[in-house]
């Protein structure tokens, strides 16, 4: 009934918003009129859809307007991709790339950017009555914020089915939770594997930052989460006022635990498949992810020798974990191995350690002692490197940082500095009452002589630092392995003949969720004590690092391993 032309693309295609209005569906122009009903007489037993659908009530009776979980993690994502931005991502990874992959996700879980099939969205609501939306075309959305601030909302298309139907669910819900949807979300999705989670919010960034090849791992992403550089933890109180959370609001957007490596690295494999992601821009040599790069890095931050990254690399490139095609990620190919760039770089610097020094507690501690008196005894060139004085440097230094880290999580306090009123009425009351606590505490604080909590640590890449110029010899960056090594046939190889396995045989139960099994009473202690610094470096369990390891053992030894035994025909009767 609305035949005039566009007056910017002179198009007659028009849609309605959810104020009402006319808008153009192909340039998006939002016009002044609005639809009016003509006669409602006409309709029996079903509920009338007004000027206004009523889809957004800006205004409720206790000041809030409602809003949808989908909304509530976009708002998640979109904080956190400008945190990442201030640590220094591209600006590209939130309008662009993580900002596109929020859309595709939206579209494939028929959330936005779709045409929900039709009576989809009245079964999933019993309280629902037929609708009478006169537009069964997608129609533009009102979310709050696109990712992409510099872009139009409009190109936004959202079910309108879906959209009408929840109008009435609001007032039912809006007991149980101040989301239009939040009991339906958790009802309906809790059997569903990629239902959004605050997690995910972090296994999204992840993809996009491997996406971009940007310069950080996912241990590191992780750790700035739980240095409070990365908004996850109590993210709600950045919300909008008017954004009421409460009830089954918090179960969804309210964290009490620590993300956990493996669960957000799991989620992002998926979220890629459920995408159908193309395959990941490739990871050259120049990466900061290829095992190379981050060898280097983690050496230099683990206070090992420099002469230890030549060996490194030739374990890389022996064993072919250095190619292109291995460490690019290729969604839902079952075929390739998906690579932990993290894990992968600490476990060949384990393995290397085993092949130069043993670490059966035994062979290390010699080594270290002949060294040592070769150290005392010559004064001239680099000194020889010292596994035992550098197995003590090193402990005191992770004694330390372990304690801090534990006390620090110990005393973390998981409720919400900013406090949660659900109504106008009780703001006043929740607000006296907050800076009541407040302010017994700063007393009691006084009391007791308690040290007010230190601001948190700036963002770094590293977090233990070693500099050659400190006179008390903690540094062991320039120390030389020539006392382990010996010269064959124009190479430098180990003076140790022997090498120990962790595990002769892989485990292939997929339900067990490790390729070998790990009990420290089993190991040396040495190769404990070197798991435990990655361990603590990545911030992930020893385990994961020791599986790594086995596989790149079986990977370096494989035709040892694997080789046929030679049957004497001879004795064959």
């Amino acid at each position: 009934d609305f035949n005039e032309r566009c007056a910017q693309c002179s198009e007659v295609n028009w849609g309605l918003t959810d104020g009402g209005r006319f808008y153009c569906r192909s340039c998006h122009n939002v016009t002044e009129r609005t639809r009016e009903v003509v006669n409602a007489d006409f309709v029996s037993n079903v509920r009338i859809q007004t000027i206004s659908k009523g889809l957004r009530k800006q205004e409720k009776t206790d000041g809030g307007c409602e809003w949808y979980v989908c909304e509530g993690f976009q708002l998640v994502l979109k904080k956190q991709a400008e945190a990442l931005e201030a640590l220094g991502v591209h600006p590209q990874m939130k309008d662009e790339i993580l900002c596109n992959f929020w859309r595709r996700y939206l579209q494939k879980s028929k959330q936005a950017y779709c045409n929900r099939p039709a009576g989809e969205t009245v079964k999933a609501f019993s309280v629902c009555d037929s609708s009478t939306d006169v537009d069964s075309e997608p129609e533009r959305p009102s979310l709050l914020h696109l990712l992409s601030l510099s872009e139009s909302e409009g190109d936004l298309q959202t079910d309108c089915s879906f959209a009408s139907s929840t109008s009435k669910v609001s007032e039912s819900t809006s007991v149980c939770s101040g989301s239009v949807d939040g009991t339906w979300y958790l009802m309906k999705n809790q059997k569903d594997k990629l239902r959004m989670t605050m997690p995910m919010t972090l296994s999204f960034c992840y993809m996009a930052l491997l996406w971009l090849r940007e310069p950080m791992t996912l241990s590191d992403l992780l750790r700035f989460v739980v240095e409070g550089h990365i908004p996850y933890l109590n993210v709600f109180q950045h919300f909008p006022e008017k954004m009421k959370l409460y009830g089954l609001d918090l179960k969804i957007f309210c964290v009490e635990s620590w993300p956990v490596y493996e669960e957000v690295y799991s989620k992002m494999l998926e979220l890629a498949a459920f995408l159908d992601l193309p395959r990941f821009p490739d990871i050259t040599d120049s990466c900061f992810l290829h095992p190379d790069m981050l060898c280097m890095k983690y050496l230099m931050e683990a206070n090992l020798p420099d002469e230890l990254h030549n060996w490194t690399c030739r374990v890389v490139k022996k064993i072919c974990i250095g190619e292109v095609d291995f460490l690019t990620l290729v969604p839902g190919n079952k075929s390739t191995r998906n690579v932990k760039y993290d894990v992968l770089a600490a476990a060949v610097i384990v393995v290397v350690l085993k092949l130069l020094f043993l670490l059966d507690d035994h062979y290390e501690w010699l080594l270290s002692d002949f060294a040592e008196e070769r150290n005392k005894n010559n004064k001239e060139g680099g000194p020889y490197f010292e596994f035992k004085k550098w197995y003590k440097v090193i402990k005191c230094s992770l004694d330390v940082e372990q304690k801090k880290l534990d006390e620090e999580r110990a005393k973390y306090l998981w409720r919400c500095e900013k406090p949660l009123f659900y109504s106008a009425q009780k703001k006043s009351k929740v607000l006296k009452r907050r800076q009541m606590v407040v302010n017994l505490q700063n007393q009691f604080g006084k009391l007791s002589g308690s040290v007010r909590p230190a601001e948190k640590p700036n963002p770094s890449s590293f977090q233990l630092r070693w500099s050659e110029e400190n006179t008390d010899g903690s540094c062991f960056h320039g120390h030389s392995l020539k006392g382990i090594l010996q010269e064959k046939c124009g190479l430098l190889t180990a003076m140790n003949p022997d090498y120990w396995l962790c595990t002769v045989k892989l485990c292939t139960e997929k339900l067990c969720g490790h390729l070998a099994h790990y009990r420290e009473v089993d190991f040396p202690q040495s190769y404990h004590f070197v798991l435990r610094l990655f361990s603590f470096l990545l911030r992930v369990e020893p385990s994961y690092i020791h599986d790594e390891v086995c596989v790149i053992e079986h990977k370096l030894f494989n035709k040892k391993l694997y080789k046929k035994p030679k049957y004497n025909t001879g004795l064959r009767k």
